[in-house]
């Protein structure tokens, strides 16, 4: 019998990429938005010329649910170009996010499975489940 507490194989093969290293910042207003400067780096943690910078801009959409975490990339070569292209790089990721929150629901409202449809044992129970006096 195998050991449940050993590490299976594929976490031990887990391993870092050593040529696609970042520097992470986290810059934020405290009003509206958080941006993450990521600075590529190499092994020896030094900035890495070769790659340019990729700001990645963070928001909350709120929903019936809660919040829902939203993150994008905008297009800057600078903090005050991504500070700029902040609002207009949020906006399009709720549409985006909207569109398919939208496509999530149109796919789960035609996926409906309804008593007496395909899948339903006799009387619209889930085999396994028997026929108590509760139904649903």
């Amino acid at each position: 019998m195998a050991d449940r507490n050993a590490p299976s194989a594929s976490a031990r093969d887990v391993k870092m990429d050593a040529s696609d290293l970042w520097r992470e910042e986290v810059v934020t207003d405290r009003k509206i938005g958080t941006l993450r400067v990521m600075t590529p780096i190499r092994a020896d943690g030094a900035p890495d010329p070769a790659r340019q910078i990729t700001f990645v801009g963070e928001a909350q959409m709120m929903t019936n649910m809660g919040p829902l975490p939203i993150s994008f990339e905008i297009e800057a070569r600078t903090l005050a170009e991504a500070v700029a292209g902040y609002g207009r790089a949020a906006s399009e990721a709720f549409e985006r996010a909207l569109r398919e929150l939208q496509e999530l629901r149109r796919q789960s409202a035609s996926s409906l499975v309804l008593p007496g449809q395909g899948g339903f044992g006799a009387g619209g129970v889930p085999p396994g489940l028997g026929a108590g006096k509760i139904q649903v």
